[in-house]
């Protein structure tokens, strides 16, 4: 799981970043108009409530929250689709693309020139996201053994500490119980989504290939489109 922490420490800092310019506000949008499909009562709707604090953590303005809301029963609101798309990039690396998109003729370019000019290439179906599971992934502003024991028995399947923080990995369903066990056990969090971890990393040591993996995986959260990026590259060279 470690390429998955490289990729996120790192993703993390350039988000802080984008959300100073207002990059990533639609990005959160999309989510939130999404995930407000299956309904738009936060106590009702887990999905709805960690789409909205993600938006409050970025400091997205209540009232672009409340739009993003609103797209949902608006009837003119252009539909936003949830598309998928698997690449292989350099060093043979693996990578899956989440997007939200109103127009996939426009989007499915975008990722694939980000791809092309980057070094990676859009991979045949299936051929890369079995190197993955699907998995709940929570942030938590602690580290320890007794925070460690606190989230294992708040129903955690894993928790690795990383730079004074934890990361907590849960079964798909259990996402949304798990981060509220670990809330009502005193622990901060500070993230929870749904995320492809690789079962198996792809050791990248050499520094020139891992900026090269960074790039790309910059280049493609860079779309407006893309939603999120995973990858299973374990990068271990100093970049």
């Amino acid at each position: 799981m470690s390429g998955h922490s490289k990729w996120s420490t790192i993703k993390r800092e350039k988000g802080a970043k984008d959300a100073k310019r207002g990059a990533v506000f639609t990005k959160i949008g999309n989510q939130i108009a999404i995930a407000a499909r299956s309904g738009t009562d936060i106590s009702m709707n887990s999905a709805l409530q960690m789409a909205i604090e993600k938006a409050k953590q970025a400091n997205m303005p209540a009232a672009n929250i409340q739009r993003a809301i609103d797209r949902a029963a608006d009837k003119n609101a252009a539909v936003l689709e949830e598309t998928s798309y698997e690449a292989m990039g350099p060093g043979g690396v693996g990578i899956i693309i989440e997007t939200a998109t109103d127009n996939k003729n426009r989007t499915f370019p975008e990722v694939k020139n980000a791809l092309t000019k980057n070094g990676g290439r859009i991979a045949d179906a299936g051929s890369v996201t079995f190197q993955f599971t699907r998995k709940g992934v929570i942030d938590v502003a602690a580290s320890g053994e007794d925070a460690l024991l606190t989230v294992l028995d708040a129903g955690a399947e894993d928790a690795i500490e990383e730079d004074g923080a934890m990361i907590v990995y849960t079964e798909l369903k259990e996402l949304a119980k798990v981060r509220t066990a670990i809330l009502e056990a005193g622990l901060p969090v500070t993230g929870a989504e749904l995320q492809y971890v690789p079962n198996n990393t792809v050791e990248v040591s050499d520094p020139e290939q891992a900026t090269k993996v960074l790039r790309l995986m910059d280049a493609l959260d860079d779309l407006d489109d893309v939603t999120s990026v995973h990858t299973n590259a374990d990068i271990t060279a100093d970049v």
